[in-house]
């Protein structure tokens, strides 16, 4: 059996913004809670500057960061691989990228059903 599909990857464009970031602020990590408004958004955060809760869901790493996930987003999104982007924009308000004239985008597809069982075999949803 092959090696499990990653649940969140990001793309080249993602991966830059990332490194100039942590350049700047240091270890960081991202939270995809879900709701309205800039929740619905991936946030990005300087390591200490977000309390994970003990429920969320680390879905893996992008650039170095835990990304996380609200247990109710992974309920929703557990089927489809999350694909961190960039697209031009304003970041969320308190999201770091904000004021660099871009923002993170959640773009997704869909597990086969191969890679589906995978993680499920692997205790991952």
């Amino acid at each position: 059996m092959s090696a499990q599909p990653p649940q969140v990857t990001a793309t080249l464009a993602a991966l830059q913004l990332i490194e100039t970031l942590h350049a700047r602020h240091g270890p960081l990590l991202f939270h995809q809670s879900g709701g309205c408004c800039d929740g619905s958004s991936p946030m990005c955060f300087a390591q200490g500057d977000f309390i994970v809760g003990d429920r969320d869901v680390q879905l893996g790493e992008i650039g170095g960061a835990p990304f996380y996930i609200s247990p109710s987003q992974f309920a929703y999104w557990k089927h489809t691989q999350l694909i961190i982007d960039v697209v031009p924009g304003r970041g969320g308000m308190f999201s770091l990228e904000n004021g660099e004239g871009v923002r993170f985008l959640v773009r997704s597809r869909l597990f086969s059903d191969d890679e589906f069982a995978q993680l499920k075999d692997a205790g991952k949803v």
